[in-house]
């Protein structure tokens, strides 16, 4: 497995056991959008890395108990998910940046920004910042924004 794709997880499982610790695994997998299964492999990973113990509450009922050592974890966690999303805006602003500069000094007048979420958000504020008007005109080059990658697109 991806090994970031597993940080994320562990980040959201160990803020989710923090906070509901008598959420049951089908809780915990509706919140993260996995099978029941896949919860239940990431929890016995945290409790043999000690960050989860596991006390039972009644006959069938298991409670999650984030340890001193899981919350040291989803702190260093949560520092590094920081830093990636700082690391991803600043190259998608880089990235615009680059682009509008080049599109200024062919003389163009607007862009249209292509796509919706957080990394056209930053297109659009990239724009504003360095005085590019943001247009609806087809005829006008456009920031296609395609997951988390944005590329030049003619206008048509």
């Amino acid at each position: 497995m991806n090994s970031n794709f597993d940080e994320s997880r562990d980040l959201t499982l160990l803020t989710n056991i923090e906070h509901q610790p008598d959420a049951t695994q089908a809780d915990l997998a509706a919140q993260l959008g996995v099978a029941v299964g896949t919860v239940n492999w990431h929890i016995k990973r945290l409790v043999s890395k000690g960050y989860v113990k596991l006390m039972r509450a009644e006959r069938k009922k298991l409670r999650y108990i984030i340890t001193p050592e899981g919350l040291a974890q989803r702190a260093r966690l949560t520092v590094d998910y920081i830093d990636q999303q700082f690391l991803l805006y600043r190259r998608v602003r880089n990235k615009v940046k680059d682009i509008v500069i080049k599109l200024q000094a062919e003389n163009v007048k607007g862009v249209r920004i292509i796509g919706e979420g957080d990394v056209a958000d930053i297109c659009r504020l990239t724009c504003i910042e360095q005085d590019m008007p943001i247009s609806e005109d087809p005829a006008m080059p456009g920031l296609e924004v395609k997951g988390l990658g944005v590329n030049l697109v003619a206008g048509k």
